[in-house]
């Protein structure tokens, strides 16, 4: 009942890729009102959950605006929320051939590559990003890697990518939450729990930290710290899907 779903850890990655990429096209320069446009619509379609749309939208920018980089890079996305992991590499390697610097990219196509089943050329585009001094977001890079070695059960190697995805930003949540759940597999969840607890006290408005401590201190036999915990995460964002999990699980308290 209490355990946690790895296939939810790697959706929690895509979605992670595709946030970030959303929040880094703020500024987007086109020579082309037109092609932007078409941009930003596909935009709107890929975060409403319309990839399809979203790709004949990026497609149309290209055809009008082939050199800008933010283009391929988006329809690299919308490849790969299709499952198109081929042609999500290409078109991200295409923005990367455009622009060189345009690390954040290198993000999107390590996790396309991994996706795609080619995860040492995945692993190391994590780790050019992560060693490129201009990333911005080298925490993403190395939780990227931590992930990847978490997925190939080498435990030992994911904590220290999660710490270092840490050491970079102390209010990233999905590092904390890689990090308890390698330190789970090496079989420390004492450990684990004081993890979720510096996330919570560091990240306290992120339900995914709470549920994951609520389902630890369960774990533990802390049944009144588990329902607090599950409780805020409820009442935090009740039509989320942390709170929706919260919920179900809150069910099998005793009353």
């Amino acid at each position: 009942m209490f355990s946690s779903s790895r296939s939810a850890v790697r959706a929690a990655a895509v979605a992670g890729v595709l946030c970030l990429s959303a929040a880094a096209w703020a500024q987007t320069p086109s020579a082309n009102s037109d092609a932007e446009a078409r941009f930003n619509a596909g935009l709107t379609h890929l975060r409403d959950g319309r990839p399809q749309l979203a790709l004949e939208e990026f497609q149309r920018a290209i055809k009008q605006d082939p050199k800008n980089p933010y283009f391929h890079k988006g329809l690299g996305l919308a490849y790969a929320t299709l499952k198109r992991f081929d042609d999500a590499t290409s078109a991200f390697r295409k923005a990367l051939e455009l622009n060189p610097y345009y690390t954040d990219v290198r993000n999107d196509l390590g996790m396309a590559l991994v996706l795609a089943g080619k995860r040492q050329e995945g692993k190391a585009e994590f780790l050019a990003a992560f060693n490129d001094p201009t990333n911005p977001t080298p925490e993403i890079s190395s939780r990227n890697l931590g992930q990847a070695y978490f997925e190939e059960k080498n435990y030992a190697e994911a904590a220290n990518w999660f710490r270092s995805s840490l050491n970079r930003n102390k209010a990233y949540p999905d590092a904390y939450l890689g990090l308890a759940d390698a330190l789970v597999a090496l079989g420390r969840p004492e450990d684990a729990s004081t993890t979720l607890e510096t996330g919570a006290s560091e990240v306290p408005t992120s339900t995914a930290i709470q549920l994951a401590l609520g389902e630890a201190y369960y774990r533990a036999g802390r049944f009144s710290d588990a329902r607090a915990r599950l409780e805020d995460a409820r009442r935090k964002n009740p039509t989320g899907a942390d709170a929706r999990r919260a919920a179900e699980l809150l069910k099998h308290f005793p009353k």
